[in-house]
Order: structure tokens, then C-alpha cells, then sequence
């Protein structure tokens, strides 16, 4: 396997994820309406920034998420199938890297949705 290395593995990346995200029930309902042909470029542009360092993202990420219906445990499901999609593509640094970003991802989103929604 090889590891990301440009914009079009972490279009790969995200693609999988979302087609393996979307076959989780409980996660299908925090996607409804949402255009990922509009979507998919703005998370590819949020990776690359993550992991290649490319300008241009400038939005915050989690403010962009607070009117879906979802609960602090689907962050860990979010977390959990990003990992196992990235183990089944990638290997290397960058993938590692993806890893360690997504995990502190979902634990910074997790921690702030509690503290917001109590």
C-alpha cells in the first residue's frame, strides 16, 4: 500500500469513508439532505490543508456541524470508520497522520458538543 500523497488519494480517502459512513444506520440520519457533490470538495480542500499543507480552508470546521442531529457518540463512529477506511487505503506517515488528526478531531468535536449541548 501506499501512502497519501496528493489531493486525489484524500478525494479517494474521503469518498470511501462517506460510501462506508453512510452504510452505518445510526449515521444516515445526520447526512439527509446534504449535497455531497457540493460537500465532498470542501472536506477534500479541510484534508488537504490538514495533511498537505495546501491553502485555502478557512472555514470552522465545527461550527459547520452544529445543526446536525447527531450525539456525542456518533463521533467516535465518524472516528472509527475514518480510521479503518485510511488502514485500508493508505500506509505511511500521512496516513498516520491522518489518523492522529482525526482522533484528536473527534475528541476536540465530542468534548465541545457535550459542553454546548448540555
Amino acid at each position: 500500500m501506499k501512502d497519501i500523497e496528493n489531493k486525489a488519494d484524500i478525494e479517494t480517502l474521503i469518498q470511501t469513508f462517506y460510501s462506508s459512513l453512510l452504510q452505518v444506520d445510526e449515521m444516515k440520519p445526520a447526512f439527509e439532505g446534504l449535497n455531497f457533490q457540493d460537500h465532498v470538495p470542501r472536506i477534500v480542500a479541510f484534508w488537504s490543508m490538514v495533511l498537505l499543507d495546501e491553502e485555502g480552508y478557512k472555514t470552522n470546521v465545527f461550527d459547520k456541524h452544529l445543526h446536525l442531529p447527531i450525539q456525542p457518540h456518533h463521533f467516535d463512529i465518524w472516528k472509527d470508520t475514518f480510521v479503518a477506511t485510511v488502514n485500508q487505503l493508505f500506509m505511511g506517515e500521512k496516513a498516520e497522520l491522518a489518523i492522529q488528526r482525526a482522533t484528536v478531531l473527534s475528541y476536540t468535536f465530542k468534548s465541545k458538543w457535550e459542553h454546548l449541548k448540555k
